[in-house]
């Protein structure tokens, strides 16, 4: 299992969808919100995404397709 912490930037047209939501139906991870400031016209969250690497790759080049800015921080992987 492994764990990798994301930073998501969301300008106006990105901050009134639910990307959390898609992010967590459409993909085996699970999804830690870490912390977050978001308003009508702009947002940000730190994510910690949960499961196998190869998903948590496939959730965040999905997220990268949304118009979110995407920043992984750190990644820990673990037995």
């Amino acid at each position: 299992m492994a764990s990798v912490d994301v930073n998501i930037t969301a300008g106006k047209e990105q901050v009134g969808e639910p990307w959390i939501w898609r992010l967590s139906r459409d993909f085996p991870v699970r999804v830690n919100i870490k912390k977050a400031n978001v308003d009508t016209d702009y947002g940000w969250m730190q994510l910690e995404l949960e499961g196998p690497i190869e998903e948590i790759q496939r959730a965040t080049a999905w997220l990268m397709t949304t118009g979110l800015h995407v920043e992984a921080l750190q990644r820990a992987v673990g037995a």
